[in-house]
């Protein structure tokens, strides 16, 4: 399952990989926007070490209650900081999935570019919650990547917070 904001074009960072963007809009409700709603059945989340490394630097306590696996190849430990409440996993996409479920984990929130689209790669995304933020980039990191075939997907839900952010809900159509 994924949870993300892109811009009206479809990116999930500026340029220089900055998100400061997604503030935006202003929120003075404070709206989740359905995250809490959309976490609280999920087993743990899976995210990769740009987004890891990204949620490391935000002046705040870890914004995390569930176990999250940091997929990287190139990433030794876990900071210090971070032990104990993200986990290092590494190889391909199904032997990741697979030392995640003998844990016991199967409600997976699939978070950060890269990751869902090697998620998307392998036909693995189910559902896709994408709230759309009305910038324009010009550019930086898409959400989306080049995939072996078509996937079908089907909106099943959308909605309108603040009159400005659209949020789409979408489910994989087998």
């Amino acid at each position: 399952m994924v949870f993300i904001a892109t811009s009206l074009d479809g990116y999930i960072a500026d340029r220089d990989g900055g998100i400061d963007w997604l503030h935006s809009i202003p929120n003075p409700d404070n709206l989740d926007m359905g995250y809490g709603d959309f976490t609280a059945p999920i087993d743990a989340l899976v995210m990769g070490r740009v987004t890891f490394e990204t949620v490391c630097g935000f002046d705040m306590d870890w914004p995390y209650q569930k176990p999250v696996f940091v997929l990287s190849n190139t990433l030794h430990r876990i900071p210090e900081k971070f032990a104990g409440k993200a986990h290092l996993v590494k190889g391909t996409i199904p032997e990741i999935l697979e030392q995640i479920h003998q844990k016991g984990f199967y409600r997976l929130y699939i978070d950060g570019g890269g990751t869902i689209q090697n998620f998307l790669k392998e036909d693995l995304i189910d559902s896709m919650i994408i709230t759309i933020i009305p910038k324009l980039l010009g550019g930086g990191i898409p959400l989306f990547a080049e995939l072996p075939g078509p996937l079908d997907f089907e909106c099943t839900e959308s909605k309108v917070y603040s009159n400005r952010v659209v949020q789409n809900t979408f489910v994989r159509k087998r």
